[in-house]
């Protein structure tokens, strides 16, 4: 297969996550007075890039043992249903787990050069973020399957920001923790919504999602349920003056998840294109809940 081609295997689009979760973390840093080590910043954010990658790329082959993606009729490319690469006879499912693990060990390894600049901790967070990439997506484990992907998904995605803090300011805050809680459950919400037109063949395939246990109705409060929690966490640390007084700027993409909400709350219309507008709208609104948290922490700098 061509280099273009494990590129869309790897499904950039969705990497997108991660660079705005790096990013906000390295702007939580320097909205707090750390030094500023722009070598770290770029090389935290490939890192974390790679390793998502190569989650991408291993979950294809945990969906195409498991059979979910084969059976599959109502994904709607490229958000659900995978990349098609072993489907489409690109590459063969070893492939595609032999590829992954060339990632992760790149990843690794950049990261163990990364924690000897920035400090031990951060190797804790690395493991972590790579047992989480392996466990979600594993055979022998399959979180995705057992309606344990979301909370995995919401914790790899708070350790991209820890992480990327860390790395900046050689110790974990609490700020960071604080700060990475919202971006991370409005990206399990977007997963949480991809499963909506997969839950078909992920329930033929015995991939127990979220989605698949609940139901669509339940899953569609529940949906709605996440992501006013996290707006109701940035509000109330913002209220308690924990997160800087631009931090309400977050609350911006509050109407984005609140349309796609209101389509998952009518099944009955709940064709194809609909759901391509809710995915759309919750993946929009996890981008930019994070590029405004952001801009919310790097306004602290500016004032300085």
């Amino acid at each position: 297969m061509t280099v273009a081609g494990w590129v869309r295997a790897a499904r950039p689009g969705f990497l997108v996550v991660t660079l705005v979760a790096a990013v906000l973390g390295v702007a939580l840093s320097q909205a707090c007075g750390s030094a500023w080590d722009p070598w770290g910043a770029v090389a935290t954010v490939v890192l974390a890039m790679t390793l998502h990658a190569a989650a991408n790329l291993y979950n294809d082959y945990g969906d195409a043992v498991g059979g979910s993606d084969a059976i599959n009729t109502a994904r709607i490319g490229p958000f659900t249903g995978g990349s098609r690469t072993v489907q489409d006879g690109r590459a063969t499912a070893a492939q595609m787990r032999d590829a992954a693990q060339m990632l992760a060990i790149v990843a690794v390894g950049g990261g163990v050069w990364l924690a000897a600049r920035s400090g031990p901790g951060l190797l804790a967070v690395g493991l972590a973020g790579c047992l989480l990439g392996w466990a979600y997506s594993s055979p022998r484990v399959a979180l995705m399957s057992r309606g344990l992907g979301e909370a995995a998904v919401a914790l790899a995605w708070w350790l991209v920001v820890i992480g990327a803090d860390y790395v900046q300011r050689h110790r974990f805050d609490a700020i960071a923790a604080l700060g990475g809680v919202s971006p991370a459950l409005l990206i399990a919400a977007v997963l949480w919504v991809a499963e909506f037109p997969d839950r078909q063949a992920d329930a033929a395939a015995g991939k127990r999602t979220a989605v698949v246990r609940l139901g669509p109705v339940r899953a569609a409060w529940l949906h709605l349920a996440l992501v006013l929690a996290a707006y109701a966490w940035v509000a109330s640390w913002w209220w308690w003056q924990w997160l800087p007084t631009s931090a309400w700027w977050a609350l911006g993409s509050l109407p984005l998840n609140l349309v796609a909400a209101a389509v998952l709350l009518r099944p009955a219309r709940n064709g194809g294109a609909a759901l391509r507008l809710a995915i759309v709208l919750t993946l929009a609104a996890a981008v930019v809940h994070s590029l405004l948290l952001t801009g919310a922490f790097l306004a602290v700098v500016s004032l300085r």
